[in-house]
């Protein structure tokens, strides 16, 4: 029988062209290691299936060679959470996912002070504020805030919908309707803002906002909330969660999806792709944040000088198949 052999640091830089010190400069996100040699690295670890022997590193440098991401009871920064990862593994670390039951930032917080206390890993990258007494190394991404509510990229979050808006009109659409999120969160007043002006700067016709949570159901009250007789042609809602929920209320009306209603989202979740019919909706660059917040932790961890800052994410509107011009 066979028995295939892990590929080591040496087999990497046998590939690559490099020294295996290269290879470990590498590994540690050293910034003398040029372009080049990074590139023909990275690939080599791809080919090899590379991973560092953490054991062994952990014995040499007391390091575990593992960082945590905390996240709260729910699913939401699935695409941050994932690009954080790679990241992870391309600068030599595993990951842990913990996922806190209670969404409480004080539990949360309380949650990282013992994953840390205990020395189960190097330090922790948080979708949401934590506030740690262990002292260990914490990053945030800021994409939320102290009550778990959206704080990233929502600068432009107007002015897309303003946009997204413009181009269901240019469908030849004249009748509208929103189903916003709920209002004490930032992102859901400026899609709103944007939602109304667009309408106002147009002349075109709103049948109304409905406010709830970030929740499918509030999509199916707020089409049930519709006449039968309703003129509406287009709904956009707030967030994927919500549109999905549109979806199916429309479904239950006997409303076909876009013949009779066209239907956008906001946030590009990955199962709104593949979704019957694909989901028309709004992408936002969330991959970038936890490339950036892994990099911050991992530098962090090595005392290394923290990243420079992200620029403003930028957001693509995406019409699929629930956006078609009115019939």
């Amino acid at each position: 029988m066979s028995v295939q052999r892990r590929p080591t640091m040496y087999d990497v830089a046998a590939l690559a062209g490099v020294s295996h010190q290269t290879v470990s400069r590498y590994l540690r996100a050293d910034p003398t290691v040029g372009a080049e040699s990074s590139t023909r690295i990275q690939a080599a670890v791809d080919e090899l299936g590379y991973r560092p022997n953490l054991t062994a590193r952990a014995m040499r440098t007391r390091s575990t060679g593992v960082v945590a991401i905390i996240l709260p009871g729910w699913t939401g920064p699935e695409r941050t959470v994932e690009a954080a990862c790679e990241e992870a593994q391309r600068l030599g670390y595993q990951v842990e996912i913990v996922i806190g039951v209670n969404e409480d930032p004080a539990a949360l917080s309380r949650l990282a002070d013992d994953i840390l206390g205990r020395g189960q890993v190097d330090g922790v990258l948080s979708v949401t504020p934590l506030t740690v007494k262990t002292g260990g190394v914490v990053v945030q991404t800021d994409e939320f805030d102290d009550r778990l509510r959206a704080v990233e990229a929502v600068a432009t979050d107007e002015s897309t919908m303003e946009e997204l808006v413009g181009r269901l009109a240019a469908l030849g659409h004249r009748e509208f309707f929103h189903v916003a999120g709920p209002q004490d969160w930032k992102s859901a007043q400026l899609r709103r803002a944007g939602y109304l002006k667009a309408c106002e700067r147009l002349g075109l016709r709103s049948h109304g906002v409905y406010d709830g949570p970030w929740h499918p159901e509030t999509g199916m009250e707020a089409v049930q909330s519709l006449p039968a007789d309703t003129p509406v042609t287009a709904v956009v809602a707030a967030s994927d969660h919500i549109a999905t929920g549109v979806l199916r209320g429309a479904f239950e009306r006997g409303w076909r999806v876009p013949q009779d209603l066209s239907v956008t989202g906001w946030d590009d979740l990955t199962l709104v792709r593949y979704g019957t019919p694909a989901l028309s909706t709004v992408r936002v660059d969330r991959e970038s944040s936890g490339r950036h917040g892994m990099r911050r932790l991992i530098a962090a961890i090595r005392n290394q000088p923290e990243p420079d800052p992200l620029p403003a994410a930028p957001t693509q509107i995406l019409f699929r198949e629930t956006t078609a011009p009115p019939t």
